[in-house]
C-alpha cells in the first residue's frame, strides 16, 4: 500500500520538542504576568453558533470564517478572543463583578492566505477590563504597565509602547471640517513610516481631495514629537476649539501622568499622534507596541478602549480596554531574529537515569525520589548499548544523567554526570538532588528571549 506525504496544512504551525518547551514558557510568563494584575483566566469554546459568532456581520472577517454544518446546526470557529468574551460577559451579567477583569490564552482561526509569519491558526494572549455603565480613566492609564511587565519578564528590553487617544483625532479632524473623511485620512496617516510624509500629502491632496492648507495642517499635527510633556504642551494649542478633543486630551493626560507611579519608565513610552487603530471600533485611549530595532515587524501588541463590549447580545452598556498579543506571530518573529533564549533548558527532564543493572526496581525507585523533589526525571529502560543511551541523552538535551550500577547500588550513590561539562561525581542521592535543584534555580532566572542591551 503506497504511503501517504505526511505534511502539515499551510498557516498552521507545529513546533518541534525544544521549540515548544520554549513557547510554553513564554505562555507561563505571561499567565503569570497577567495574573500579577488581579485578571482572572477565562476559556471559551473553539466552536461557536455561527449567528453569535457573526452577530456583527460583514466585512473581511466573514469571508475569513472557518464555517461548516453538523447536522442541522451552523457553526463556525472563533475568529478572536474578544466576541466569545462579549458573548460570555452578556450571558453572565448577572453573576459577574464588575469591573469585570479577565486573561485567556487560547487558539483563534482566520482562513487568510497564508503568508511568512501569518498563520491561519494561531494563539492570541487577550486581557479586558470590563466596566458596567462607566469605566475609569484610571484603567488606560495601568495597561502600558501590564505590557511594559510582561514583556520585560519575558527578556525583550529594546521595545515601546505607543499611545494616542481616538478623540483627539476625531476632534482634530472636526475643528478642520473634515468629520466624514476622517477615517480615509487616518488609513492614509497609517501608512506614514512606510510610504513617507511626500507619498501621504499626495494621497490627502490627490485621492481624497484635502486642501494644501489642511493637509499641511494634518501632516505637522500627527509629526508633533518629542517627550511626552513636550507632546502635551504642543496639543493644548488646540484646546478649546472642539470638547471632544479636549476631551480626549484630559484622557491622555491622565495615561501619562500615572506612568511612573505604574513602574514604566518613560524610554519605554511615548504618545504617537499617528496611531489610530480599529477606526470602527476603539473609541478612547489606543495602544501599539513595537520592537524598537525591528519596526518592519509592525505592532507586537495593541489594544485600546471601546465603548460598548457586547451591544449585539445585550442592551447593558458595557464599556472596556483591553490589549492583545499574537502568540505565534511574536514566536516566529522572535525564532527568525534570534531572540530566543540557546541558554534556556528545553529538555524534557531534568536528569535521565540509566540503569546499568537488569533490576530497573532502584532506577524506578530513585526517579520517584526525584520527582518528590520536585526534579523531572526520566528512566531510560531500554535494553541498548551504553553509547546508544548516551546518545538518546545528547538528542534529549538532558543537563545530567545519573548512572546507577552495583556499585552505585551497593554504596547507597549515584554517578551524575553533566551533559554540558562532561564532568562526572559519585555523590550521595541528596547531594545529587541539591546539585540537580541549583541548576534548576540558574535556568529558572533565564528568561525565554535574549535581547541586547540598551
Amino acid at each position: 500500500m503506497a504511503k501517504l506525504q505526511p505534511r502539515t496544512l499551510s498557516g498552521f504551525m507545529e513546533l518541534l520538542p525544544s521549540q515548544q518547551i520554549q513557547f510554553d514558557r513564554m505562555l507561563a510568563i505571561i499567565r503569570q504576568s497577567f495574573s500579577l494584575y488581579g485578571f482572572t483566566p477565562l476559556d471559551t469554546p473553539l466552536i461557536e453558533a455561527s449567528e453569535v459568532l457573526l452577530a456583527k456581520g460583514g466585512g473581511e472577517t466573514e469571508k475569513q470564517i472557518y464555517r461548516f454544518t453538523k447536522g442541522d446546526s451552523d457553526l463556525s470557529l472563533r475568529f478572536d478572543l474578544t466576541v466569545p468574551l462579549a458573548k460570555y460577559v452578556a450571558m453572565n451579567y448577572s453573576k459577574l463583578a464588575f469591573p469585570f477583569r479577565r486573561f485567556q490564552i487560547g487558539k483563534v482561526y482566520r482562513g487568510e492566505r497564508a503568508q511568512r509569519g501569518r498563520f491561519r491558526e494561531f494563539y492570541q494572549a487577550d486581557i479586558d477590563v470590563i466596566g458596567d455603565g462607566k469605566l475609569d480613566i484610571s484603567n488606560e492609564a495601568e495597561i502600558p504597565s501590564i505590557i511594559y511587565r510582561t514583556f520585560t519578564a519575558l527578556g525583550l528590553k529594546r521595545f515601546r509602547i505607543c499611545v494616542n487617544n481616538r478623540k483627539i483625532l476625531n476632534g482634530f479632524y472636526a475643528m478642520l471640517g473634515l468629520t466624514e473623511q476622517s477615517g480615509d485620512i487616518m488609513r492614509t496617516v497609517d501608512k506614514l513610516d512606510k510610504i513617507g510624509a511626500e507619498t501621504v500629502a499626495a494621497i490627502l491632496t490627490g485621492d481624497l481631495g484635502i486642501s494644501q492648507k489642511n493637509t499641511t495642517e494634518i501632516l505637522r499635527f500627527i509629526s508633533i514629537s518629542g517627550s511626552n510633556t513636550q507632546v502635551l504642551a504642543a496639543l493644548e494649542e488646540y484646546q478649546g476649539r472642539n470638547e471632544t478633543f479636549d476631551q480626549g486630551l484630559d484622557e491622555l493626560g491622565t495615561v501619562v501622568k500615572h506612568l511612573a507611579a505604574f513602574g514604566v519608565p518613560e524610554s519605554h513610552f511615548a504618545v504617537d499622534l499617528a496611531i489610530a487603530r480599529g477606526l470602527d471600533y476603539y473609541t478612547g485611549t489606543v495602544y501599539e507596541t513595537a520592537m524598537l530595532d525591528h519596526p518592519e515587524i509592525g505592532s507586537i501588541c495593541s489594544g485600546g478602549r471601546y465603548d460598548n463590549l457586547a451591544e449585539y447580545y445585550t442592551e447593558k452598556q458595557l464599556p472596556g480596554v483591553g490589549i492583545s498579543i499574537g502568540l505565534t506571530r511574536l514566536f516566529f518573529v522572535l525564532e527568525d531574529q534570534g531572540y530566543l533564549n540557546e541558554e534556556l533548558n528545553t529538555a524534557p527532564a531534568d536528569v535521565l537515569i540509566l540503569p546499568m543493572t537488569d533490576d530497573l526496581g532502584p532506577a524506578i525507585e530513585l526517579a520517584t525520589s526525584l520527582r518528590q523533589s520536585e526534579i523531572r526525571a526520566q528512566v531510560y529502560s531500554e535494553q541498548k548499548k551504553f553509547k546508544q543511551k548516551m546518545s538518546y541523552a545528547d538528542k534529549l538535551g538532558v543537563p545530567y544523567t545519573i548512572l546507577l550500577g552495583e556499585d552505585e547500588i551497593s554504596q547507597g550513590k549515584v554517578s551524575l554526570k553533566d551533559m554540558v561539562s562532561g564532568g562526572q561525581k559519585l555523590l550521595s542521592k541528596d547531594e545529587a538532588i541539591a546539585e540537580i535543584v541549583k541548576m534548576q534555580g540558574a535556568d529558572d532566572a533565564l528568561t525565554p528571549i535574549l535581547d541586547r542591551e540598551e
